[in-house]
Order: C-alpha cells, then sequence, then structure tokens
C-alpha cells in the first residue's frame, strides 16, 4: 500500500511539474511578444527619425522614458492586485493592452503622439513580470527555481531577435510596396505599417492565456489579503542594505545591456552602412542566441551555487556576468571589421544578460509571498529609470554632447556601457552578505 501511495505521489509531483512548466513556457511566450513590441522601435531609428526630425536625444526619450514612465508608475497598482487576485487574468489584460497600443504607434504622426502610445505600451506590460515571477515561484521547488526563471527570462532576447528578424523582413517587405493609403488611416509609410504587424498578433496569445492557465496555489501565505505599500515600504526599510544593492546593483547591470540593446542596430547601419533587413538578421542571429544562452546560464549558474549551499547565490552569478561583460562591451566599438564587432557585441550580450533571471530568483527570495509583486514592481521603477531609460538616454546625450558626430554613437554604447557593468558588480558584491541575512530571515518566517 505503501509503494503505491508512493508511486501515485511521484506521478502526481510528475504531472504537477509538467503543467508548471507549460506555465513558464506560455508565459515566456507573452515575455517574447512584450520584447518585440517593446523592441521593434529600436530597429526603426532611422527611419522614425528622419520622418519625425528627431535627434538621437529625441528618440531615445521614445525607446526609453515613454515607455518606462508608465511601466514604473503603473506597476505598483498592478502589482498590488497581482499580491491577492488572479494573475492569469491580470496578465491576459495586459496583453491585450500593450499589443493594441503597439498598434497604435502605427497611427502616430508625431513626436508626442508616438510618445504617449508607447506609455501605452508601458501601461499593458507593467502587468506582465510580476505577476508572472509570483506565479512561478509558486509552481516550483527552490532547487529549480533558477532554471525556470532562466527559461521565463530567455523571452526578452528571443522577443528582441524577432523584434529585429520579424521588423527587418516586414521593412523589407512593404517598402517594396512604398507608401499606402488605407481606408480611415489615410497615407501610412513602411515603418508605421511594421507596428500594426507585430503588435496586433498579441490579442491572440492574451486569449490563450486566459482560457487554459489557472492560479496556483500560493505558498507561505502570511496575509491573505495581501500587504498594504505601508509595509511594503516598512519591509524594504528594515532591509534596505538588501534592498539597496539589489535595486542598484542590478539597475546598472541592465543599463549596460539596454545601453547597446537600444542602439545596437543604429550602430550597424551607422559604422558599417548595412540595411535594415540586413541588421535585422545579424541582430536576430546575437540577440537570440547571446542573450538567450546568457540568461539560461545565468540560471543553472545560480541553482548550481544554491545547491552548493551559498544563500547568495543570486547575486553571485549576476557578478559574474557584469564583470565578464565589462572588456568586450568597452572594446566592440573599436574594432573595424563587421563580424569581429558583431561577435565582441555578442559577447558583451551574453554576460550583460545575466542579471534578467538572477534577479528575479534574488527577488523571491528576498520577500515573503505576498509582498513578492509588489517588491518586484518596485524593483522594475529602477530597472526602468536607471537600466531602460538610463541606458538609452545616457549613450543618445553622449553621442549628441560628447562626441557630437551620430556615427560615434558605438563609442558611446562601450563607454556607457562598460562603466555600468562594473559599477553595478562593485555594488552586488558589497550586497553579499546583506542579501544572505535577509533570505534567511524570509525562509525562517523571523
Amino acid at each position: 500500500m505503501q509503494n503505491g501511495e508512493t508511486t501515485n505521489n511521484t506521478e502526481s509531483d510528475e504531472q504537477s511539474l509538467v503543467y508548471s512548466w507549460y506555465i513558464v513556457f506560455l508565459c515566456m511566450i507573452a515575455y517574447v511578444f512584450s520584447f518585440i513590441d517593446r523592441t521593434i522601435v529600436n530597429l526603426l531609428v532611422e527611419p522614425i527619425s528622419a520622418d519625425l526630425n528627431l535627434t538621437d536625444t529625441q528618440f531615445s526619450l521614445i525607446q526609453g522614458l515613454a515607455f518606462a514612465l508608465c511601466y514604473a508608475t503603473m506597476g505598483i497598482p498592478i502589482a498590488r492586485l497581482a499580491d491577492s487576485k488572479s494573475r492569469p487574468l491580470i496578465i491576459s489584460l495586459g496583453i491585450c493592452f500593450w499589443s493594441i497600443a503597439t498598434a497604435a504607434c502605427g497611427v502616430t504622426k508625431t513626436f508626442w503622439q508616438l510618445f504617449v502610445a508607447r506609455m501605452g505600451v508601458g501601461v499593458g506590460e507593467a502587468a506582465l513580470s510580476p505577476a508572472a515571477y509570483s506565479m512561478i515561484s509558486d509552481s516550483f521547488p527552490k532547487s529549480k527555481l533558477g532554471l525556470a526563471l532562466g527559461v521565463y527570462s530567455t523571452g526578452p532576447f528571443i522577443g528582441a531577435g524577432l523584434a529585429f528578424f520579424i521588423g527587418g523582413t516586414v521593412i523589407g517587405y512593404v517598402s517594396d510596396f512604398g507608401i499606402v493609403d488605407l481606408p480611415l488611416l489615410g497615407i501610412v509609410k513602411p515603418w508605421q505599417m511594421t507596428f500594426f504587424i507585430v503588435g496586433l498578433p498579441g490579442v491572440f496569445i492574451a486569449a490563450l492565456f486566459f482560457l487554459t492557465v489557472r492560479d496556483p496555489e500560493r505558498k507561505g501565505i502570511q496575509n491573505s489579503n495581501g500587504f498594504p505599500i505601508r509595509e511594503i515600504v516598512a519591509y524594504i526599510s528594515t532591509h534596505r542594505k538588501t534592498f539597496a544593492s539589489h535595486y542598484f546593483g542590478f539597475g546598472f547591470l541592465s543599463l549596460s545591456l539596454f545601453a547597446m540593446l537600444s542602439w545596437a542596430a543604429a550602430f550597424l547601419i551607422r559604422k558599417f552602412g548595412l540595411s535594415i533587413p540586413e541588421v535585422g538578421n545579424y541582430l536576430t542571429i546575437v540577440v537570440m542566441f547571446g542573450n538567450s544562452a546568457g540568461v539560461l546560464c545565468s540560471g543553472l549558474l545560480t541553482d548550481y551555487f544554491t545547491r552548493r549551499g551559498y544563500a547568495d547565490a543570486p547575486l553571485r552569478s549576476a557578478m559574474i556576468g557584469g564583470l565578464g561583460g565589462v572588456i568586450p562591451a568597452a572594446m566592440f566599438s573599436f574594432i573595424p571589421d563587421l563580424h569581429g564587432a558583431l561577435f565582441l557585441l555578442g559577447l558583451a550580450m551574453f554576460f550583460t544578460s545575466f542579471p534578467l533571471a538572477t534577479s528575479a530568483a534574488a527577488l523571491q527570495l528576498m520577500a515573503p509571498n505576498q509582498m513578492r509583486a509588489q517588491v518586484t514592481s518596485l524593483f522594475f521603477i529602477f530597472l526602468n529609470i536607471i537600466g531602460i531609460t538610463g541606458g538609452s538616454t545616457l549613450v543618445a546625450l553622449c553621442t549628441d554632447y560628447v562626441f557630437v558626430e551620430s556615427t560615434m554613437v558605438g563609442y558611446s554604447m562601450s563607454l556607457i556601457s562598460s562603466l555600468a557593468a562594473l559599477t553595478g558588480a562593485v555594488i552586488l558584491f558589497w550586497g553579499l552578505k546583506h542579501f544572505s541575512a535577509t533570505a534567511d530571515a524570509v525562509a525562517t518566517g523571523k
């Protein structure tokens, strides 16, 4: 009888993990679509800037600030809901909203119209990661969490890679038709049509998520209604050194990544004279293989350190990524050969991708269950202000006002990215002991 019960329990656990991996897979697909919609604008720097007469600094505000503004501010109230309400419903509504907002970018005619549409993309995408991290953490044991979050965290780079590939292909295809006159919309240029094509399919993913994903049971619940923001702030204050090292350390590491990701297409076009379809093909390979391998390796490395008994495993893994990215990030822009520059850019992308999975894994160890989504959302404020906005805008400011030459964008990327990677790694090193103490307190329920 006991053997039969053991067999049934084993089969039940295996079935549970199969469904858990389905949740990871579908969350990852949603993440892929979010990054396609978020990143496609990076490939369209040249045609959008030419049509709307934008400087690099203005374009960087569309890339970073417009998106980050609402992504950060809306993240907290949405995360509050995710800590106590249906996470699949929240994610489904978010996917639908950002997909429509992406398509809306295609009807814009001015800087401010495009800025507002990008704000809408940020609102929708704010619903995904806090709820997804929370769901995944409730679906896996701690020893497998690093890989699960690593698989989920490949989504941005598969998405960014597909954005470059799809965007390059679509631009090449629709450019053959030139400017088209559509009913109700009027004159639509190729870059505008691209937003329609990449945005609208996300609505179907939203429907699939809503119909097939059930909310996993929450583990270690301390407050059935979730924690109010004042208790979240009080908790963070109690563990302020841990949260400061995490938020700022990972913020600077993501700045290093987005300094390259935001301007890689412009760098290749301006330095090597490539067409948009050519850039799309090259960056697809760099991002989908280099960045995706980076997040998977960081997840596996985090699990390895966890099995070795290191409570600060996610931070150790991220430090390795930060330090590994300094030299290739500093050097790629100096290489005169296209393939050599792409190799070093890919190597820099590989290492600077480590923080995506490791920052998520660390957050799940830093707070009780029903604080996780809100704590994650607060982290995304730092990630967006320091990482996405800072990475894009600091490179643009450096190009416009330090080098004063658009073809020097690669040198701006190298300078900002390498300094940010080193800064982030140093901050995380300082935070190791503080993080271990907080993770131990959470694990023991103190």
